[in-house]
């Protein structure tokens, strides 16, 4: 089951929703970490975070590669962060795509980049840790 909303304290729901960078990680073809600095949206709601990126990147390839795998988005403040992890999914469905955009313009103030083979990573987060929220 996804982490509902209401799992959520108001100050995590609001850290959350500031316009940091949050680090990625997935696992690579031979269990070995990638990790990279993305920018996400979390969607309470639905127990979402998204990543928008294409298809050939690595973070896709990995997914890819390990249908419903593990991955782990940590937002970072100074001495405050909160982790979402989950199983993960790639998907180029166009409204799933549209409604990431949504989101990521909503939370950046600005669209994201529109490069060909655009796809979302969506990840159904299951845990959330935190420290100093």
């Amino acid at each position: 089951m996804n982490a509902p909303a209401a799992a959520l304290s108001p100050r995590v729901a609001a850290f959350l929703a500031e316009p940091y960078v949050a680090t990625l990680t997935t696992l690579r073809p031979d269990g070995s970490p990638h990790v990279v600095a993305v920018r996400f949206t979390w969607d309470a709601a639905a127990g979402l975070a998204r990543v928008l990126t294409v298809a050939t990147t690595r973070k896709a390839r990995n997914l890819l590669a390990r249908p419903g795998g593990r991955a782990a988005l940590c937002q970072v403040d100074g001495y405050r962060w909160v982790t979402l992890e989950g199983s993960a999914m790639v998907s180029d469905d166009p409204p799933r795509v549209a409604e990431a955009v949504r989101r990521y313009t909503e939370r950046y103030f600005s669209p994201p980049p529109a490069p060909p083979g655009r796809v979302v990573l969506e990840i159904a987060v299951h845990r959330l840790t935190q420290l100093n929220i």
